[in-house]
């Protein structure tokens, strides 16, 4: 049926939706606000998100999903709901969900992921790991016999993978990505100008002239926040050299990452890999200068592909035209492919 197969990607910052047919339809935060007292739902998405930070003791600003995960699943699976809602496809008909989710998902939180996409609504729910997606949605030619490397930089998780003739060989996932380069850019702050900022307001600098590879001038803002000493409102002007300074723990967390799995990979598809590169994928490669550390850091050419922050949830739309060879299979059933 005409739009009831849809992917999601489950990103601890953003969901995004993609309808077979019709490409994306939906991005949106993952943020969901409720009243402390009745638990009822009030905003969702963008609407919530305005109001982190800024909510009075009666209501409380909640992101459900952690690293890929539904550390509250029923908040989840209201969020999915919510979002399942706005979508534009036959009310008719249950759709079929094709959840993208970190590599390392244990039985356990897999299920918890495929309950609430099945509580939201679908009539049958499929996980697809974020490193296949992001291969599909960056257009690798994963099905040849070479080596391709791929590294998605989500919002709680980042995940590497080197894959060749449709399987992957070797891939691992830390916990650390996006958010952690802002809680990095917040704790700076906190540390060296007793400044207590939020996590847009970190966000926000990460994005505006935040770097983890100097930047050919040097960029500078204000930023606001409460004084730790006074407690009274307070403005610094910090640099980008010193958010550069700031996130190097993250970086070089990421890196220890890619390391290992380059440290595992077969010398011939290691070789593939030396001479075609890596591709960068997720919003969190979007930071100034990824790909040019990359590339001095460990010799290893890098690309940030095309509309980098949507290629997992366009890997999963391309995924849902032969799902039985893209969705996760595991000898537990109550992990991923064959859930009803």
């Amino acid at each position: 049926m005409f739009g009831s197969e849809i992917g999601i990607d489950l990103g601890a910052s953003t969901v995004r939706i993609y309808v077979r047919g019709r490409g994306i339809v939906l991005r949106e935060p993952c943020v969901v606000t409720r009243d402390r007292g009745t638990g009822e739902i009030l905003e969702t998405g963008a609407a919530a998100q305005r109001m982190l930070g800024r909510t009075p003791g009666s209501i409380e600003a909640l992101r459900p999903l952690r690293d890929g995960i539904a550390a509250d699943p029923e908040m989840t699976q209201r969020l999915l709901r919510a979002f399942l809602a706005r979508v534009p496809v036959s009310k008719l008909f249950r759709p079929e969900l094709m959840l993208c989710v970190p590599p390392q998902l244990d039985g356990e939180e897999a299920r918890a992921v495929v309950d609430a996409g099945l509580r939201a609504g679908a009539r049958r729910v499929r996980l697809i790991g974020t490193t296949m997606a992001a291969a599909l949605g960056a257009g690798l030619e994963i099905g040849r016999p070479q080596g391709n490397m791929v590294i998605d930089i989500g919002g709680g998780t980042t995940d590497i993978a080197v894959l060749t003739m449709g399987e992957i060989v070797e891939e691992a996932s830390v916990r650390t990505a996006g958010a952690s380069y802002d809680g990095a850019i917040a704790a700076y702050l906190r540390r060296q100008y007793n400044l207590l900022i939020g996590e847009r307001t970190a966000e926000e600098l990460k994005v505006g002239i935040g770097c983890v590879y100097p930047r050919p001038e040097e960029l500078t803002a204000e930023v606001r926040g409460r004084c730790l000493l006074t407690g009274m409102p307070r403005t610094v002007e910090v640099t980008s050299t010193e958010l550069l300074d700031a996130v190097e723990e993250v970086t070089c967390a990421i890196l220890d990452a890619i390391h290992g799995v380059l440290e595992r990979t077969p010398p011939e598809l290691a070789a593939d890999i030396a001479a075609n590169g890596a591709v960068l994928t997720g919003g969190g490669c979007l930071i100034w200068g990824f790909a040019q550390m990359l590339a001095e850091r460990t010799g290893l050419p890098a690309r940030i592909a095309d509309d980098a922050a949507a290629c997992v949830v366009c890997g999963a739309g391309k995924a849902m035209e032969k799902p039985e060879k893209y969705a996760r299979r595991d000898e537990d059933p109550g992990r991923a492919a064959d859930w009803k």
